[in-house]
């Protein structure tokens, strides 16, 4: 596939560049990692590696990301997201607000079930 041929141009950019950049971020740091890595090595040796190795693994994204197995899906993938019926700040608020709650309460909850149960044993066992 050549460099100017995308597949489906247009259509889940979002996705294919939110992909590909996610990818392309991982390959940076493991380049960066293998420069390190090659420290010990001559600095052109230490450089030329790394940097090739990124050329060529950033071309295999650019090829994976306009594969028509793998562009189909996240075409695909955009198009449901943009169907979810997403949730206003003032309800993700108010149910982030009970989950809180109620982790506090449970937390409470338990934390005087145990303190409870340590003094009955601790009478019955004579620790207390």
């Amino acid at each position: 596939m050549s460099l100017n041929k995308i597949y489906k141009r247009g259509q889940g950019t979002h996705t294919r560049l939110g992909s590909g950049a996610g990818l392309f971020v991982i390959l940076v740091i493991g380049c960066v990692a293998l420069y390190q890595h090659l420290a010990e090595q001559s600095i052109l040796v230490q450089t030329l590696i790394p940097v090739g190795v990124c050329l060529v693994l950033s071309w295999a994204i650019f090829w994976l990301m306009n594969k028509p197995s793998v562009a189909d899906f996240l075409i695909a993938s955009e198009g449901e997201i943009k169907k979810v019926s997403w949730s206003t700040r003032r309800e993700i608020r108010v149910s982030t607000t009970v989950v809180i709650c109620v982790v506090i309460l449970m937390a409470v909850g338990l934390a005087a079930i145990d303190l409870l149960f340590n003094w009955i044993f601790g009478n019955l066992v004579g620790l207390y």
